[in-house]
């Protein structure tokens, strides 16, 4: 039985980066979301009947998105409620599939808010300063600042994140430090007899 690991922080704080440092299977809810978005036709006819004044192209547009995320907040709610449940069976399945590895990681940004985690999960925490998010945010392609804000609103704080988090590692945006702290972690996690 895999030993399940949580990645929480905020948007653009490093969470699949430091994801991937473990180095085992990893499920990157946004790589399925976007699946989805290209190949799920069902999803697709959903999403337009829900919101027809906004998506009208397949596979889905995420300008489309975006225009129906800003024009209304409930819209994001609405995508939220209809893309969620098909990225909990994704999630089931690859938790199936790799049960035989030591570790596994979730990169999932709504992992708390959408009761995706287990009780004996391992949560590990990143923490980034907040210019140093705001700079990484301001460089992806698609930045919209009041999307960000919508996303935000969806998560817990920060602090009660952190509060249920066995890990908190402070980002300084340094391979060398991020590779030393995953390591230390995973330390933990596979040798000590203590660990959850």
């Amino acid at each position: 039985m895999s030993k399940v690991i949580g990645i929480l922080g905020d948007i653009g704080s490093g969470k699949s980066f430091f994801a991937k440092q473990f180095g085992y299977p990893v499920f990157n809810a946004d790589k399925e979301v976007n699946k989805i978005y290209k190949k799920n036709k069902s999803c697709y006819k959903r999403l337009k009947n829900n919101l027809p004044k906004y998506i009208k192209s397949y596979p889905i547009s995420k300008v489309e998105l975006s225009q129906a995320i800003l024009a209304n907040k409930y819209n994001l709610k609405k995508i939220v409620s209809i893309v969620h449940p098909l990225v909990r069976n994704k999630m089931n399945y690859f938790l199936r599939k790799n049960i035989k590895k030591k570790l596994v990681v979730l990169d999932i940004p709504l992992l708390i808010e959408n009761n995706l985690n287990k009780k004996k999960d391992i949560l590990v925490f990143i923490e980034a300063k907040k210019t140093q998010i705001n700079l990484r945010l301001k460089k992806r392609k698609n930045y919209n600042k009041k999307i960000i804000e919508n996303l935000r609103k969806m998560q817990k704080k920060m602090a009660f994140k952190k509060k249920l988090s066995t890990y908190i590692i402070k980002n300084d945006f340094k391979l060398s430090t991020a590779k030393k702290k995953v390591k230390f972690i995973k330390k933990k996690i596979l040798y000590d007899r203590n660990s959850s």
